[in-house]
């Protein structure tokens, strides 16, 4: 059955460059790979797409975002055979001093019988456009590509 998560990319411009907001998953597989992500998650039970994102945001993240202000459907693009990711865009620039992230449990080592609880994501940071298409997920450089065009459409970058 395919599935669909849903996220936030927050964006910032400072004098006429953009940079966006990634988070680095947590856990034993994670720990050594300089992988990134955008935070995102699946939906609860009869929970809409933008709720899911909103709150897959708060929760991997902590931080705070001012959603009164209009997102950017940067739109859908598949992860794989079975999955698909769902992201809007937000300009803001929330205090990382205030990132906490949720927790989740975890066999390990394998086959242990042993779980253990990690963070879902051990840190955030701020990367240009270039950077963060590198750090990124293959399968999410193009929501960076596709959030560079819409504010190069709007003339907010240099």
């Amino acid at each position: 059955m395919p599935i669909t998560s849903y996220g936030i990319l927050v964006y910032k411009i400072e004098q006429g460059q953009a940079s966006v907001l990634l988070a680095h998953p947590s856990g034993p597989f994670w720990a050594d790979k300089d992988s990134w992500t955008v935070p995102k998650g699946e939906p609860e039970q009869n929970e809409s797409e933008l709720a899911t994102a909103k709150r897959e945001f708060h929760e991997e993240t902590g931080l705070s975002l001012d959603f009164d202000q209009p997102l950017l459907d940067l739109g859908e693009l598949k992860q794989s055979a079975d999955k698909t990711n769902h992201i809007w865009a937000i300009n803001a620039d929330p205090d990382l001093d205030h990132f906490s992230s949720n927790n989740f449990e975890l066999e390990w080592p394998p086959n242990s019988g042993k779980r253990q609880s990690f963070k879902e994501v051990d840190r955030v940071a701020w990367f240009d456009l270039k950077s963060a298409k590198t750090k990124l997920f293959p399968s999410q450089r193009l929501f960076v590509d596709r959030l560079n065009s819409a504010l190069e459409r709007e003339q907010l970058l240099k």
